[in-house]
């Protein structure tokens, strides 16, 4: 296999903290490498210094002759006099043969695979023609991302590539990285999309690099592991280590796979793990602290400042405890119907109502709402100096150590903070606030995969009711309870099949002459007719319906009968083979019949 990038004994530091310190690693063909680790840990500066863009303070780099290679950083920039269809088609003058620096545009129309590009990382709509200068920062991002993808490449590299794409995007790009033959290099903090992508994971901590095989799930598998040897401090092991593993065994089947580490040392970590969250006790709770009424929407329609209709007739009652997923394409209304939640937006027809002893605490996108002439703590403390979260009172360092900030830290001024740094801190401004109604918009950009996880493990035990847009898939199946829609035809739309059924959806509508699946939404946000329960048709779905339900349990108690096996037969080769064989085929069959259990719930209601 070849090699395409090799570091030897590299260093490289800002200041006194040594981001890199003596790391030998390699790039081979083919490959395709995860890298995650804490926001300022060095790793972007990896990606600097292997692609030649910052040069090592000591050590080698070196790269194959020829090396075709692409780079996206979030520290890019765009030729200000240039359009869109010259930026995005400038790597392929470059590759062309003789260098010729104009590509016709019956040429690159003419070719299924730039199109296809440009459709998927969703800058058509932004026209060829249109100047860079007059585009958002996602925007800009999303070309330079397009820039990159339409080349014929033997190494890409990406920093951060998921932050500006809708769930929608998000997938078009793991399918469109696996189908391509380049080596591929990714910083990301979206677990989905590195557990998809990744065959190879690479941590940045402490200067070094730790690598492991496969990608997020492996890698938390793998990282408990080292956590046991090195004998870490019990409260971590305990209070993180256990309930993430606790949550892969135990959430959707596309998130797990075999692991390739010890099996027995991972189930001994959940073995004594309680359920993640009680719902019926934080609901109880909920009802307690928020009243009957929380936030409604009646007979709603939402608009652009333009008068583009988004939302139209719209009736929607959110209860005392209730977490919701919210997801959509990009300039679907997510954002205007959060707002509209705040009370932010009014509606253009129809009215708000809010229970009298609601209190909202609302993370918006933008980060102007901090005190830059403030020291971390005392931003903090400047909101609460202690709070109760759930049964237990928390000081505003406390809270603040929780999210990642380090007693050391927290005498930084904020003014000095990275992006993923404040958005830390308007997260823990916002929870000092005590709110019993978070309204979170994008709550993951910027923020590292340690610091995801200490949130999710704060929303678990959080009582009040929960509204999140967001495209980590994985953050939306772990904490909300349902997933709703907005397709652009106006209406809100429930999801009992939450993601996947979104983009089930989704594909069904950008097929050519192909209906989208029936689904009535609750919430008066859909006129479509209740099914015959009468008729035939009906009666023999329900059966089927009932027949797949017992059908699940029986797989799923003999899929659990085999990871139990594979971990008693842990020394015995030839058995693990047979058994992996077994276990395979289990969950293939189930996830066929869980997907025609999904087709058939949508037509029993």
């Amino acid at each position: 296999m070849v090699n395409l990038v090799n570091l030897e004994q590299v260093g490289k530091s800002f200041g006194i903290k040594p981001l890199l310190d003596q790391v030998s690693l390699g790039v081979q063909e083919g490959e395709r490498i995860g890298v995650v680790g804490l926001n300022g840990g060095g790793k972007t500066t990896l990606l600097e210094v292997m692609t030649g863009i910052e040069e090592p303070d000591s050590g080698r780099v070196s790269r194959m002759n020829g090396l075709r290679m692409a780079v996206v950083t979030q520290r890019g920039s765009l030729p200000e006099d240039a359009t869109v269809g010259e930026v995005v088609l400038a790597g392929l003058a470059d590759d062309a043969v003789g260098g010729n620096p104009v590509v016709a545009e019956h040429e690159w129309a003419a070719d299924p695979r730039i199109r296809n590009v440009i459709e998927g990382i969703g800058i058509a709509g932004l026209g060829m023609d249109a100047s860079v200068t007059n585009l958002s920062g996602g925007e800009r991002r999303r070309v330079a991302l397009a820039a990159a993808l339409v080349r014929e490449l033997d190494l890409l590299v990406l920093d951060e590539p998921t932050n500006h794409l809708d769930v929608e995007g998000v997938q078009w790009l793991a399918e469109h990285l696996l189908a391509r033959r380049s080596a591929l290099v990714v910083v990301t903090h979206d677990r989905w999309f590195l557990d998809t992508v990744a065959t190879r994971t690479w941590e940045v901590v402490g200067g070094k690099v730790e690598s492991y095989e496969g990608g997020y799930n492996d890698w938390i598998f793998a990282r408990a592991e080292r956590v046991r040897q090195a004998d870490a401090t019990e409260a971590r092991r305990r209070n993180l280590a256990r309930k993430e593993l606790a949550w892969l065994r135990r959430g959707p089947q596309a998130r797990t796979s075999k692991p390739r580490y010890r099996v027995e040392a991972a189930e001994a970590l959940i073995a004594d793990v309680p359920a993640p969250r009680d719902t019926v006790q934080l609901a109880a709770f909920a009802r307690k602290r928020l009243g009957r009424v929380v936030i409604e929407l009646e007979d709603a329609s939402l608009t652009t400042p333009d008068g583009r209709e988004l939302v139209h007739d719209l009736t929607w009652r959110l209860t005392p405890g209730e977490r919701v997923g919210l997801v959509g394409v990009n300039g679907s209304g997510k954002t205007t119907l959060l707002r509209a939640l705040a009370g932010d937006a009014e509606p253009a027809t129809g009215r708000r109502i809010q229970g009298q002893t609601i209190r909202i605490g609302w993370l918006r996108q933008e980060l102007d709402d901090l005190p830059t002439n403030m020291r971390v703590l005392e931003a903090v403390s400047d909101v609460a100096e202690r709070i109760m979260l759930g049964d237990k009172e928390v000081s505003a360092g406390q809270l603040a150590e929780r999210l990642g900030f380090t007693p050391a830290k927290q005498r930084t001024p904020v003014g000095d903070l990275s992006g993923g740094e404040r958005r830390r801190l308007q997260l823990t401004r916002i929870l000092m606030g005590e709110p019993n109604v978070l309204l979170l918009d994008e709550p993951t950009n910027d923020l590292d995969i340690d610091t995801l996880q200490q949130l999710e493990d704060l929303l678990d035990g959080w009582p009040g009711t929960l509204v999140v847009i967001s495209h980590d898939r994985y953050l939306i199946e772990r904490i909300c309870d349902s997933t709703w829609a907005l397709f652009g035809d106006g209406k809100l739309t429930n999801l009992p099949g939450g993601i996947e059924e979104y983009l089930r959806r989704r594909a069904a509508l950008a097929a050519p002459g192909r209906p989208a699946p029936a689904q009535s939404a609750t919430g008066g946000s859909s006129n479509s007719p209740a099914p015959a329960t009468d008729s035939a048709a009906y009666r023999a779905a329900r059966k089927e319906f009932a027949r797949l339900e017992r059908a699940l349990e029986k797989l799923t108690e003999r899929e659990q009968r085999l990871h139990d096996a594979l971990a008693e037969a842990a020394t015995d080769p030839d058995k693990l083979v047979t058994l992996g064989v077994e276990l395979k085929q289990v969950q293939a069959d189930k996830e066929s019949t869980e997907e025609r259990w999904m087709e058939l719930a949508d037509e029993v209601g």
